[in-house]
């Protein structure tokens, strides 16, 4: 029984072991679609709540004294500047995320392509040496 429980326990050990490693290795992928995906949230909570923002039926305010009506339409309008401002942000902030996350994805695909390189073999420099030595 003891037996079996420390087999288990070692077998449990290099399982984790190679799954740190393994973490370790794909540590800038994951941090890529980390971002990607974190840009792709925030846009897409930056367009539903501008969505609801403009769905919102805004109300006129109407009043025979000038100053009255404008101390009223002020205040809405600085509150709405100020969530579009907010929103602004918000979409530059997650296009900005998610343009690196794919930045990111692409280049660690691309660096992780295999580099083939051509290899001539010595033959085929022999050929063309002696085919210019003939032209000559």
């Amino acid at each position: 029984m003891f037996s079996k429980t420390k087999s288990l326990i070692l077998h449990l050990g290099k399982f984790v072991y190679a799954l740190e490693t393994k973490i370790v290795e794909d540590k800038p992928t994951i941090i890529a679609y980390v971002m990607l995906i974190a840009g792709i949230c925030l846009l897409a909570f930056t367009f539903i709540s501008a969505y609801t923002f403009l769905i919102n039926d805004p109300s006129i305010v109407a009043s025979s004294d000038l100053l009255d009506v404008f101390g009223s339409a002020l205040a809405p309008l600085i509150g709405a500047s100020i969530r579009i401002m907010y929103l602004g942000v918000m979409g530059w902030i997650g296009a900005a995320l998610t343009s690196r996350g794919v930045q990111f994805v692409t280049q660690l695909k691309h660096l992780s392509r295999p580099v083939v390189k051509r290899q001539v073999s010595s033959v085929v420099k022999m050929e063309e040496k002696q085919k210019s030595q003939h032209k000559n």
